[in-house]
């Protein structure tokens, strides 16, 4: 089919730009490009998302439900030692 299209100036040097990389005519530049840009996109496959864990052994001698209130009590103990540096 024969056409007339106006192209916007960086739209011309972007088609030259490929007619010179791929060594093809304008036509055959526009075309790629048009088919590119006219395709529907496959949605890309995302690799899937595996958070690495590891073994802690079989005896626990820290209870791990009560993690914030030991974080709490050893902030508590260093603010309070701060403040005895202090005096």
């Amino acid at each position: 089919m024969r056409t007339t299209v106006t192209l916007d100036p960086d739209v011309e040097r972007l088609i030259r730009n490929a007619m010179k990389d791929r060594g093809v005519s304008f036509k055959e530049a526009l075309n790629q490009a048009a088919r590119a840009g006219l395709r529907p996109e496959r949605p890309q496959r995302r690799k899937k998302f595996v958070q690495p864990s590891f073994h802690m052994g079989a005896e626990q001698y820290f209870r791990w439900d009560k993690a914030l209130a030991a974080a709490e009590a050893m902030e508590d103990e260093e603010i309070t030692r701060k403040l005895s540096l202090r005096k």
